[in-house]
């Protein structure tokens, strides 16, 4: 029964086109590894993608979730929010805004001060706490 089977797929012709597509059989490398090297060669690395560069240009690729649905499009900066822009701005850490005058710092930098003053008391707190 096996052997029909092997028969089947001989028969069946694959264009050039798709083999070079998905990609070919590669042998080892020759020679041993040395002893106790760790990790791998270049030759382990990942192949680069098949997709096109206007492809990766237009779409986000891999942001579908859903079965049938696909990849987003890129959309000019004019239609995307201004918030998001601003989502990857430095902002001060706790040392820096305590050196500042709390009177005069900006609404966003008051609230984050808050914050990060609460969560320094909260585990200065708990760690009086496990010490006793």
């Amino acid at each position: 029964m096996p052997v029909n089977h092997v028969k089947f797929l001989r028969s069946i012709t694959i264009p050039k086109e798709v083999i070079r597509v998905v990609g070919h059989r590669t042998f080892a490398a020759g020679g041993k590894a040395k002893k106790g090297s760790k990790g791998g060669t270049a030759a382990d690395a990942p192949k680069a993608s098949i997709l096109t560069k206007e492809v990766k240009s237009t779409t986000v690729v891999g942001a579908n979730i859903l079965k049938d649905g696909a990849d987003p499009k890129i959309l000019p900066d004019s239609e995307y929010p201004d918030w998001l822009w601003h989502l990857l701005d430095k902002h001060p850490a706790l040392s820096e805004l305590r050196r500042k005058d709390v009177e005069t710092l900006p609404y966003d930098d008051l609230k984050r001060f808050v914050k990060l003053d609460n969560r320094a008391r909260i585990k200065e707190n708990n760690s009086l706490k496990a010490k006793n």
